[in-house]
């Protein structure tokens, strides 16, 4: 079966977003492959003000058999029926330092995907004065300009999990993924929820698509990209914070796929995305509404 799949220049974009791709025939033992180069420009990470612009890789393959990579996700499409898809599906966790989200890997496809650590000791700013988890601590100094200057980096994971899309029409579709193994230790849980109209072509060469979704996490992720523990306290001025689990964040999003050539694609991507809950609160977070713009080049052979 053909997989048209994500393009995602993401993980500077959004916490550990998983991509699906959508199924199409594909005659048996074929495949089909993009390379390529892409810009992208968005919050350096989740809730900053300050932008990261970076060059990125643009890879994907798919296979007949259901196979599929696209960026850092790779998975297998297990359903014959079209209007269904389902499969297992791992994905590949940025990796989180001073500087913000490290680089990651594109795919090349229209459709995607809507676009943790251990639980905390008690925290304390002083003895005897425990922080009711899930509200900072005012008192403790105010950051400087990068929040994340003095945080622990929240290394690269590799998440698994599945996911399950259901289209309501040939060009609406719900789409629905859970992937654990996020975070610092590896704990964390990320389930996203989207819907995705792909419009008609309005022109030969050109196609346009536009997608919806939020993010629910557990207290483990978003204590591993949100929380701050009395030591990351004291090192980065932060207010130590332990955030609960629960709705974590929207985002919208448009993309412009322009065919070059049968072998050439130029690929855009707008996104609005805005960080909620508890994590919102979080004295790591600059500003609750980011905005990423990507443009890449691949080449399909």
């Amino acid at each position: 079966m053909k997989i048209l799949l994500t393009f995602v220049l993401g993980a500077a974009c959004a916490s550990a977003t998983a991509r699906t791709p959508s199924v199409n025939p594909m005659p048996d033992g074929s495949r089909d492959m993009y390379v390529g180069l892409g810009f992208v420009s968005s919050p350096a990470y989740e809730g900053a003000r300050r932008p990261r612009r970076m060059a990125v890789p643009v890879l994907q393959g798919e296979w007949s058999n259901g196979v599929f990579i696209s960026g850092m996700n790779a998975g297998v499409h297990l359903s014959d029926q079209p209007s269904l898809e389902f499969g297992p599906l791992l994905s590949v966790q940025a990796r989180r330092s001073e500087s913000g989200n490290g680089a990651a890997l594109g795919g090349a496809s229209l459709t995607s995907m809507t676009d943790g650590g251990s639980p905390l000791a008690p925290v304390v700013d002083t003895p005897g004065q425990p922080i009711t988890p899930g509200q900072p601590d005012k008192t403790a100094r105010n950051a400087g300009p990068n929040r994340l200057s003095g945080m622990d980096v929240v290394g690269a994971r590799l998440q698994a999990g599945g996911f399950v899309n259901v289209y309501l029409s040939p060009s609406l579709r719900l789409t629905n993924s859970v992937l654990y193994g996020g975070g610092r230790d590896a704990n964390g849980v990320l389930w996203n929820l989207g819907i995705q109209h792909v419009a008609q072509q309005f022109s030969p060469h050109h196609s346009v698509s536009l997608s919806a979704g939020v993010s629910v996490v557990n207290r483990h992720y978003n204590t591993s990209f949100f929380g701050v523990s009395p030591a990351e306290s004291l090192r980065s001025g932060n207010p130590a914070y332990a955030p609960g689990g629960g709705l974590n964040g929207a985002s919208a999003g448009l993309r412009w796929h322009w065919a070059l050539s049968p072998s050439w694609l130029l690929i855009n991507n707008v996104q609005a995305t805005r960080v909620l809950g508890a994590a919102q609160k979080s004295p790591l977070v600059e500003r609750a509404n980011g905005f990423a713009v990507s443009t890449a080049l691949a080449y399909r052979f």
